[in-house]
């Protein structure tokens, strides 16, 4: 090779980004990192060493997952931030039209399954039908990841790697006892599995087999799915007999500060504000707390809901989700609708709502988590501040309050 040639060609090869040079030494530190970290955890775990084989046989980093950070990796791209989007996106009614007519066909196909599971847990049929639904479009969606290699990658090399390892050594422990097969042991990127998108800790303890069986089958049982899904939200403190909520029309005298589960007051006393529930399914019961949820702040509609909206929210911590959920629930029940408006909302991004929150916690105030989402205590927050400053409180921001809120 001519003298400038291999210059160049040395050239070349050392200016490589080291995480192209480091790739290979990277995956030979992860065969160690099972053998030295995780086969003695999963030890611990009762995982025999064949089943712990098997699971890892020719398993190797799975590099396309998103939410790496592989050491001397490139740091991420910064994502553009979007503009703002209304809340109600998320409840638009056309995200319902597929799902309604083949949830309610689904309510009658499983109907005795459904009262098996309705009576063991206290949980109405039309939630868990929803959120089956909403997890993978009644069994549909079948996500094809290896659990074993996204959570091995995640664990290894994830940017949240404490919060992925823990569900690597759960899925062994299935492997090792529910008589999975490892190749139905399939799972979303992020180690969600089955028709109702269970990660590996939540599968071992809430699934149920409620066909009888002798398997805990989630990804092909649809008995199994509903009675792990009535199951999950029965541990998580469902309250039979109660519905989720209902939407309602909120006076100025139900103040959009007093929104959150931290501030129930008896439904009759809601009433005695002004309070005008849509529906009576919390009107029924008086005495019982209600807290007050406005997603969009006075930008939006409002609710008012029962115990049972914060148990949704465990299954996934978004308002938006567990709206979404019981809403479904109303449609498969009749023919429900969301009546008021959701404002449109627009001119600011998240990074936007997030330099507000940090300047609003500098203030003394409370936002939750400064994160870009206007959760309940950022609202709340939002309207304490505007009220201090005598604006009428809205509890969401604009494009001008999310560059004044705080300063």
């Amino acid at each position: 090779m001519p003298a400038l040639l291999l210059a160049l060609f040395v050239l070349a090869a050392t200016s490589l980004p080291a995480f192209a040079q480091d790739k290979a030494a990277i995956e030979a530190g992860f065969r160690t990192w099972l053998t030295t970290k995780v086969w003695p955890d999963a030890q611990k775990k009762k995982v025999s060493k064949a089943t712990f084989d098997t699971a890892f046989s020719g398993v190797t980093l799975d590099w396309t997952l998103p939410d790496l950070a592989a050491p001397g990796a490139p740091p991420a791209k910064e994502q553009r931030q979007p503009e703002f989007q209304t809340p109600g996106a998320y409840v638009a009614e056309t995200k319902f039209a597929p799902l309604v007519p083949k949830g309610r066909a689904l309510l009658q196909q499983y109907a005795r399954t459904l009262d098996a599971v309705e009576k063991k847990s206290g949980v109405p049929r039309e939630i868990i039908v929803a959120i089956w639904g909403r997890e993978s479009g009644f069994g549909a969606a079948k996500p094809n990841k290896n659990a074993i290699q996204a959570l091995a990658t995640l664990g290894y090399i994830g940017a949240r790697k404490n919060y992925f390892y823990p569900e690597l050594i759960a899925a062994l422990e299935i492997l090792e006892g529910d008589h999975i097969a490892l190749a139905d042991l399939k799972s979303s990127w992020a180690g969600a599995m089955g028709q109702p998108q269970f990660l590996p800790s939540k599968f071992l303890a809430y699934a149920v087999d409620q066909d009888g069986d002798g398997k805990r089958d989630i990804w092909k049982s649809v008995p199994d799915t509903l009675g792990s899904i009535g199951n999950f939200l029965a541990a998580h403190g469902w309250v039979r007999g109660r519905w989720w909520g209902t939407e309602i029309d909120a006076p100025q005298a139900a103040s959009c500060t007093y929104e959150g589960p931290d501030k129930p007051r008896p439904v009759k006393e809601w009433l005695g504000m002004g309070v005008k529930p849509v529906s009576a399914v919390m009107s029924k019961t008086p005495d019982l707390a209600g807290h007050l949820l406005m997603p969009a702040g006075r930008q939006g509609p409002a609710f008012l809901v029962s115990e049972n909206f914060y148990v949704l929210k465990s299954y996934n911590e978004s308002d938006m989700y567990a709206l979404f959920i019981g809403h479904l629930a109303d449609k498969l029940r009749g023919d429900a609708t969301i009546r008021a408006p959701w404002n449109t909302l627009s001119g600011f991004t998240r990074n936007d709502v997030r330099e507000m929150q940090l300047r609003l916690e500098k203030k003394g105030q409370d936002v939750g988590t400064a994160d870009g989402l206007v959760g309940f205590r950022t609202r709340v927050a939002i309207g304490v501040w505007q009220q201090a400053n005598g604006r009428a409180a809205t509890c969401y921001p604009d494009a001008d309050m999310v560059k004044q809120a705080g300063r």
